[in-house]
């Protein structure tokens, strides 16, 4: 990986990866890999020019028309632009009346079978807190497997835009949706290093 190439402070979900070939010639926000971008459209790069993102593998469309300067803001606003946009959707200051408080919950239909609404309604806090505990419950359980599927198919869909014609690919694919991670390094190991190491990055959720 590029290091260098990396802003500090921004978020995975933030970042993209920009690839001539199969090289890395970029990473960072939307606005510095669309400068990069422009730069090497300007340089006349022999491969394909690809920007994809960290967090789902898919190739992001950037608009690299303009200067750096045009291209910075069309993608990275200034920060007073932003604090007033924070502002303006910021929590409800105003003073509120007499009543119960707003809780930011929006009623929204469940359908269920009259044994369960039985057993709901024999559960402390009743159907509403007892629903609310039992979804949070459903989701730290599944947090782990979400992420993990969801880097896997991070990593084969840029495997497939980016390596699809090289040698392995079909195996490569094998061990990667088998979750075997020391196959898929043995496999990757022949390839291009920037190729390797971001499909590998983007395996690790």
């Amino acid at each position: 990986m590029l290091q260098s190439e990396v802003q500090t402070g921004l978020s995975r979900e933030n970042l993209l990866t920009l690839f001539d070939g199969q090289q890395i010639v970029a990473r960072g926000s939307r606005g510095v890999v669309a400068q990069a971008l422009a730069a090497a459209i300007h340089q006349r790069r022999n491969g394909p020019l690809l920007a994809f993102s960290d967090r789902t593998g898919l190739v992001v469309d950037l608009d690299w028309r303009g200067s750096d300067a045009e291209i910075a803001a069309r993608y990275e606003p200034a920060a007073a632009d932003t604090a007033s946009t924070d502002a303006e959707d910021g929590p409800d200051q105003r003073p509120r009346g007499p009543g119960r408080p707003r809780l930011g919950v929006t009623a929204r239909e469940v359908t269920l079978l009259p044994s369960h609404w039985e057993w709901l309604a024999t559960q402390r806090g009743g159907a509403s807190v007892t629903l609310r505990r039992l979804v949070e419950e459903a989701r730290r359980s599944s947090t782990q497997s979400d992420q993990a599927r969801a880097a896997r198919d991070a990593s084969y869909r840029f495997l497939h835009a980016v390596g699809g014609d090289l040698p392995g690919f079909e195996e490569v694919s094998r061990a990667l949706f088998a979750g075997d991670r020391v196959r898929l390094e043995s496999l990757l190991e022949p390839w291009p290093d920037d190729v390797r190491q971001y499909a590998l990055y983007l395996i690790t959720p």
